[in-house]
């Protein structure tokens, strides 16, 4: 049985990437000031995303600049999307030609 709770929500997404961000800075021994001025967004906006999760895209690519982290975004968005195993298999056929 599926139950809408078991998937994540937005939030959660934003928290989970706030929490690995702050793991990254943590291992580079960053403080929050030295990664603003390494990654050149302010330290405001590096305290609003640790602890509410907001940040703008352009901010949080120049802190995945800053803790070379920029690789992970060419998984983003780059699984085709399937509503249904005919186009699985649809998708199968293709590659194979």
């Amino acid at each position: 049985m599926f139950f809408l709770l078991d998937e994540p929500m937005p939030g959660d997404v934003s928290a989970a990437i706030a929490e690995r961000m702050v793991a990254r800075r943590k291992e580079h021994k960053l403080s929050q000031t030295a990664l603003a001025r390494k990654s050149g967004v302010s330290l405001g906006s590096i305290r609003r995303f640790e602890q509410q999760h907001e940040i703008s895209l352009t901010a949080l690519i120049n802190i995945a600049f800053a803790l070379s982290c920029e690789q992970d975004f060419e998984t983003l968005f780059s699984q085709p999307y399937y509503a249904t195993i005919d186009d699985v298999i649809a998708a199968r056929e293709r590659e194979a030609r």
